[in-house]
Order: C-alpha cells, then structure tokens, then sequence
C-alpha cells in the first residue's frame, strides 16, 4: 500500500500525524513537497524584462547566484522543502520516502497521488468554521481530482458544530 502524505507549511504536522494513526505499518508512506513553480518564474521574467540591463564589468556576487533574484528563490525555496521533509520524516519516525516537485502544485499533487492507495491533506482555507470554506482553491482541486481515496485532516482541532445542525 502506498500512501502519499502532502506536506504543505503550517499544516504538515496534522498530516503527518494522521499517517502515523491511519496508514498499515507495511505501508510505503511518500511524503510529498511541491514548490510552486509562478513564484521564481515571475522573479527570473521581471529581472528579465525590466531589471536585467547589466551593465558592463559587473561582478557576481560571492553566493555564486548572479543578479537574478529568481535564482535565489529558487534555492531558498529547494532548502525550505528539504528542511520541511527533513523534519515531517523526523516526525514520522518510520521509513519513507521524500519527494520534491515542482510546478502548479495541485497537479503535482495529483500527479504523485495516481496510483497511491490514499492520499492524507490537510484543510488549507478558513479553519474558524465548518463548510466549503475550509478548503482553499489547491485544496478543494486535489479533493476534486484525486485519484485514490483522500483523508482530509484538520490542521487543529475543528470547529464546533452550529447549533442549528446539531440539534
């Protein structure tokens, strides 16, 4: 059985938790990081379009980076998924295997999630309420196209039900 556990910053914990409670102790559990591929692409194509007239005898800084500030946040954004998978394997305290992607990320998702047994994520969007909103747009395009059974968890503990539906 494979299971593929999205982490995400500031929701991870609940999912890997749910996989530590729900996933068969012989299941392969493939926790996945997926870095948006529009952030850097807007850097490198601004710097491109608009900033990136050098000027002759220019030197390179001394992180090796050059002048394009997408370059940068495309390694900054490749040490924050490492350390982010680094420590939801910590967490996890069992093997697993760490997958980075990079791209439109509920695709990613859905791509790494095709032939996967489950699919554990965690609520992105308004968690002070029950209901739809509590799903953000990758969210609630994951949930929609999955290609396996999803668990979807609470980040923290859920709201209270509205009076009027439970009583």
């Amino acid at each position: 059985m494979a299971v593929v556990v999205w982490i995400v910053e500031g929701t991870w914990r609940a999912c890997v938790d749910a996989a530590r409670a729900h996933a068969p102790a012989d299941a392969e559990i493939v926790l996945l990081h997926v870095t948006p591929a529009d952030v850097p692409g807007a850097a490198h194509g601004a710097f491109a379009g608009l900033l990136g007239r050098g000027h002759p005898g220019e030197h390179r800084p001394a992180d090796g980076w050059g002048r394009d500030p997408g370059t940068r946040l495309e390694h900054l954004a490749a040490d924050s998924a490492r350390q982010l998978l680094r420590d939801a394997a910590d967490r996890l305290g069992r093997p697993g295997i760490r997958t980075e992607r990079t791209g439109r990320v509920e695709r990613e998702v859905v791509a790494e999630a095709e032939g996967s047994e489950l699919l554990i994520l965690a609520r992105d969007g308004d968690h002070t309420r029950l209901g739809p909103h509590s799903l953000g747009p990758a969210a609630r395009f994951v949930v929609d196209h999955a290609p396996c059974p999803v668990l979807l968890v609470w980040p923290e503990p859920a709201p209270e039900l509205p009076t009027e539906l439970s009583g």
